[in-house]
């Protein structure tokens, strides 16, 4: 016990800063049973840190324990637990739970049995918590933590804050709002900056060498978090990778079924699951046409990286319109997210401009000579358009759409 407080300790020390994601204002912490689930390098484990940090200090009271330490294996954690509440302790912040066999019936049994221990436990963005052996669901509320932001990266990289702004509020205040942001500023570089390299915290810690961390944390949750979760064959893990290659390679890729499954060599079946385990994953996004509802087994109609910088990762070449529509879908889906109401097809493919927003906006996305043509006529149909700081009627800065959350 004491030699985990000491490596608490540490990590306090060492690895909490004092900027703070948007989920760390968002999470009710008062709550019993907490879990933070989110994609690699997001930043789970420095929300947790700095909660403890903020609200215990050096206390005993609190521990942060990484379940993934091969010495933790070892402990039983409703046992630990147990000791953990006779010495005084308050709450347990357990890390990487995936990687703890069978931690959902531990969290279920500490929860039932010590009523008197908070428990904040974070995870892969792959747990699909009520599949788990124990349903940890009706004791937990979950939060889920994705990539940074513009707004958030303009806080982390320039010091610049500002407050998240709606949909509606970008739509009907965007002149204002771009103005407010851009005046006197290289926002359309800054911009450019995080398309490239500013969506994973870590881009602080070493830019020189961020590219490579992000190609070690694709192939950490093909190789190690997609087996362990959704027990696949490690003979399969060169298939992954190739598929992953392909796609990013041919984005936007319109996939044709039967010929991408031949060239992965993996059954229709099987590719089905696996790009919806990439998915949950985040390292992709599936984007299904309007009317046609979302399904694990329909087909989607565009494939993209979950995000711009894994095309610079993954592909090392950059298609600027494909990176306009990944910007634009995955800060749109990451905003919905956080809605109680969301829904996979929040998003979808339109025929009347690309894209249809909760079944009621229209929006084309393209560079700054992007006309309306193809809205022409339209109610509630924008043009989303990159490399212009501010816009004018429905024309609509792409950059406007980073400060949803």
């Amino acid at each position: 016990m004491e030699q985990l407080f000491f490596d608490e300790q540490k990590r306090l020390t060492d690895r909490v800063g004092l900027k703070k994601r948007y989920l760390f204002q968002q999470i009710d912490w008062d709550i019993r049973c907490i879990g933070i689930l989110g994609a690699r390098g997001t930043g789970k484990t420095t929300i947790m840190l700095q909660r403890l940090k903020d609200a215990y200090g050096f206390s005993d009271r609190a521990l942060y324990l990484s379940v993934d330490n091969p010495h933790f294996q070892n402990l039983h954690l409703l046992e630990f637990a147990r000791e953990f509440k006779q010495q005084g302790g308050e709450i347990l912040f357990l890390d990487e739970v995936h990687k703890y066999r069978d931690w959902s019936i531990h969290v279920k049994a500490i929860y039932d049995s010590l009523p008197d221990l908070k428990i904040v436990f974070s995870g892969s963005s792959l747990l699909q918590i009520s599949q788990q052996k124990a349903d940890v669901s009706r004791r937990a509320v979950i939060y889920h933590l994705h990539g940074l932001s513009f707004r958030e990266y303009l806080d982390f990289s320039e010091g610049r804050v500002f407050q998240p702004v709606s949909l509606t509020e970008i739509i009907t205040e965007h002149r204002s709002l771009a103005a407010s942001v851009a005046d006197g500023t290289t926002i359309l570089k800054s911009f450019r900056n995080y398309l490239k390299y500013g969506y994973y915290p870590f881009f602080l810690e070493e830019p020189d060498v961020y590219i490579f961390k992000l190609r070690e944390v694709v192939n950490h949750i093909i190789e190690v978090d997609l087996p362990l979760i959704h027990h696949i064959d490690s003979r399969r893990i060169a298939n992954m990778k190739k598929l992953v290659y392909l796609l990013a390679t041919s984005l936007p890729f319109v996939p044709n079924m039967a010929k991408l499954a031949q060239a992965t060599d993996i059954s229709r079946p099987t590719l089905y699951n696996y790009l919806e385990h990439l998915q949950d994953a985040r390292l992709l996004n599936m984007v299904h046409s309007k009317g046609r509802g979302y399904s694990k087994l329909a087909k989607p109609e565009k494939i993209y990286l979950e995000n711009g910088n894994l095309m610079n990762a993954v592909s090392n070449r950059v298609h600027t319109g494909t990176l306009r529509e990944i910007f634009f879908v995955n800060q749109i889906k990451n905003s919905m997210n956080l809605q109680p109401a969301f829904m996979e097809d929040s998003i979808e493919l339109s025929h009347q401009g690309d894209f249809l927003v909760r079944g009621e906006l229209f929006f084309e996305v393209g560079g700054k000579n992007k006309t309306a043509k193809q809205i022409a006529g339209m109610e509630n149909a924008y043009i989303a358009a990159d490399d212009i700081e501010n816009g004018f009627g429905k024309k609509i800065p792409l950059w406007l759409f980073g400060f949803l959350y």
